[in-house]
């Protein structure tokens, strides 16, 4: 399928993860100008590399969304590139090993990886709009692509911070498509659920994936493939009457009641 991003500039934050770079890819597919943004630098240079090989315009730069001078250099570098932007996708987010593993529930939250878990998601993502709408506002156009997630959608017995951090995503979306819809803005949010990314399930105890599974109503977890169409989609002309909305991508993990695996064992018995 095509999407009417020809010619865009489009910054993907978090560009050479499993997401990110499926999304890089679709863009740059479909004629986009693509800046590939990460803090794993040498993946990003890998990815842009990959993507000018097959015609496509791309860049790299190396960005850590918890320093606010980074994600200005970001911004300075793709002004410098491309003279615009155009569609920026905030896709890039805390999840390492090591803080899903603190990340539980608030009786046990230490105060530093709640405030670390919201220097990248929540203040990372909002500098990064900030910078975006800086550019955009002028010259009354843009999109604005947040990745929330599901979880952001229901309570769990874990990663409280995470959970809280990507609400606050979901707010700061509707904020923004309310407050510049008029200059001709869109923001929307996407909210995948477990997808097959090798962050997502490389440290993922086999019988969670399962339980997951089952709860998932279609009968597979999402690929990075298919988050990124959803993105591509927002980014495009075609949906140029949708603002302000989030839109989970879970398979329907987060639509149905608690337990419903157990119960359509129940009912099919």
């Amino acid at each position: 399928m095509a999407y009417t991003v020809d010619g865009k500039v489009v910054i993907v934050t978090g560009g050479a993860g499993g997401i990110g770079s499926e999304a890089c890819r679709l863009f740059a597919e479909n004629g986009a100008r693509v800046v590939v943004a990460d803090i794993a630098a040498e993946r990003a240079a890998d990815l842009a590399a990959e993507l000018r090989s097959g015609g496509a315009e791309a860049v790299h730069v190396g960005v850590n969304l918890a320093d606010e001078t980074s994600i200005k250099h970001l911004f300075e570098t793709t002004m410098a590139e491309y003279g615009t932007l155009d569609i920026i996708d905030n896709n890039a987010a805390l999840l390492s090993a090591e803080m899903a593993k603190r990340d539980g529930n608030i009786e046990h939250m230490a105060t530093e990886d709640w405030d670390a878990t919201f220097a990248v998601n929540t203040r990372g993502t909002m500098i990064a709009c900030r910078e975006a709408l800086k550019i955009m506002a002028p010259k009354k156009s843009g999109v604005i692509i947040n990745t929330a997630s599901n979880l952001a959608l229901q309570g769990n017995v874990i990663q409280a911070a995470y959970s809280a951090s990507k609400a606050a995503v979901i707010q700061m979306t509707r904020s923004i498509a309310t407050s510049h819809g008029k200059l001709g803005i869109r923001c929307n949010a996407v909210l995948p659920g477990l997808t097959g990314t090798p962050a997502a399930l490389e440290h993922l105890p086999q019988e969670l994936r399962e339980t997951v599974e089952e709860e998932t109503l279609t009968p597979y977890l999402g690929a990075p493939v298919d988050i990124a169409h959803l993105v591509i989609f927002l980014a495009s002309e075609e949906a140029r009457y949708i603002s302000g909305q989030a839109f989970a991508a879970d398979g329907g993990t987060s639509v149905h009641i608690p337990g419903f695996a157990r119960l359509r064992r129940f009912f099919n018995g």
